[in-house]
């Protein structure tokens, strides 16, 4: 490596590079240049000034480019650089957050736009998308799931061979849960870990009760900061409740039964609350005729809080919550019904006393509506709420929860599931099997 002071030469496929340690820098420790220098950002072994340029294997052109990218932070690719190939060499530099950090803006949802749309073949309506730690995504049709890494190139498919995919989510950028259907006698169904890059299957999880291995049909998915999988559970017997697995070890650890009168086992929502401790648990109409929200706290097998529109005033609102979600900072559940009004839970308040406070601002959508609506979702990100509701997706702002921009295309059909992950909202369509990608633009240069 060519070296005076601070100034480093690089020959990259024959073509030289010259620049600044200081430059370098700006790569971070776990870049493929970090591991080159020592905790001071030192040549860990600077050698002989006259020795030859340290020598890298690859392509010139792209290694201009991500060479700027560090100097500058602005992401300028010649027309003759596949776009595909820039991705491919950052990868190898460990330099793709900045080149996606170049290419689009912190996430915000009032300034997202369209960037791709994916079409596919796949059996049965779409039934959940999720967004992946290295944004790509996962996407579940019937009893198949579609893996896309950050380029969304699809890697090889996850076929449960005809059992129902209920839910799914992101381990790490390498592994992905399952939860399945169980169809009866043949005793399978559940949960299991798959590879995200070759569709493998890991490990299966299971549920003991009463010392003995039972088969079960696992629903909605949740996961905590420490390495704990949660799902709710449906057994044959007496198995219903919400079942607690290690992520590392695969081993069941608790399982919180259902109580009389109540409803775990059919929950369509799970949502780990990290200040709360507790995990959310929703079943929500129409899975069940009323519904049921509450919060679980595993140390003691207590739920600490509980709302039912059991009993309520028998008004069409009230008793067609289709989503929820715990909304911490403001001590509140945010919960949406059909017609895609809001509605806010005080969790201060003993649940069997609460009431919803609904707001129907956002009924301001005099849309047509679709010939198959699907049912809305919540999802809360970086302060923003967003709802969707049949073909669009509302992004909510303030205190106050104003609605200040809704996100659409023309075709696809109604949206069955979104999710948001790093700086893409992924959002999945029921009609015509596809899926869009948004992303942010970065802000304009002044």
């Amino acid at each position: 490596m060519g070296l005076s002071k601070d100034r480093i030469r690089f020959n990259v496929g024959g073509r030289i590079f010259e620049t600044t340690s200081t430059t370098l820098a700006n790569a971070g420790r776990g870049s493929f240049f970090g591991a080159l220098f020592d905790e001071n950002w030192n040549l860990s072994q600077p050698g002989d000034e006259e020795e030859e340029d340290l020598f890298i294997d690859r392509n010139p052109d792209c290694f201009a480019v991500l060479l700027d990218l560090l100097r500058t932070g602005d992401l300028n690719i010649p027309p003759n650089i596949p776009e595909r190939l820039l991705h491919k060499e950052a990868m190898f530099y460990g330099l793709i957050d900045h080149l996606r950090t170049a290419k689009w803006g912190p996430f915000d949802g009032n300034r997202l736009r369209l960037s791709r749309s994916v079409t596919g073949i796949a059996p049965g309506d779409g039934t959940a998308i999720r967004a992946g730690p290295d944004g790509g995504c996962c996407v579940a049709h019937g009893s198949v799931v579609h893996v896309f890494d950050w380029m969304l190139e699809e890697h090889p498919t996850i076929n449960l061979d005809y059992q129902r995919v209920n839910d799914v989510g992101w381990i790490n950028s390498g592994n992905i849960v399952l939860s399945a259907c169980e169809r009866l006698g043949r005793g399978d169904g559940g949960m299991g870990l798959f590879s995200s890059s070759s569709g493998e299957l890991r490990y299966k999880f299971q549920v003991s009760h009463d010392n003995q291995v039972k088969s079960y049909s696992a629903g909605a998915l949740s996961f905590s900061p420490d390495s704990k999988i949660f799902t709710s559970c449906k057994g044959r017997s007496n198995e219903y409740g919400i079942g607690v697995w290690d992520q590392i070890t695969g081993k069941q650890v608790d399982f919180f039964y259902e109580s009389p009168g109540w409803s775990l086992g059919d929950a369509d929502k799970l949502q780990w609350l990290n200040g709360k401790n507790c995990l959310l648990v929703a079943t929500l109409f129409p899975r069940k005729d009323n519904c049921y929200i509450s919060l679980l706290d595993f140390r003691d097998k207590n739920m600490v809080w509980s709302w039912s529109d059991i009993g309520s005033p028998a008004t069409a609102d009230e008793k067609r919550v289709r989503d929820a979600i715990a909304m911490e900072e403001s001590n509140s559940i945010c919960v949406v019904n059909e017609f895609e009004d809001l509605g806010f839970i005080d969790l201060r308040m003993d649940g069997g006393g609460s009431s919803v406070r609904w707001s129907s601002r956002s009924r301001l959508m005099k849309s047509k509506m679709p010939d198959e609506p699907c049912y809305p979702k919540l999802a809360l990100h970086e302060g923003q709420l967003f709802s969707s509701m049949n073909d669009s997706i509302s992004v909510f702002c303030g205190s106050d929860w104003v609605l200040t921009s809704r996100l659409k295309r023309s075709y696809g059909g109604s949206i069955c599931d979104f999710s948001i992950g790093g700086d893409r909202l992924f959002a999945l369509h029921s009609e015509e099997n596809v899926f869009d990608v948004w992303e942010t633009l970065p802000p304009p240069v002044i």
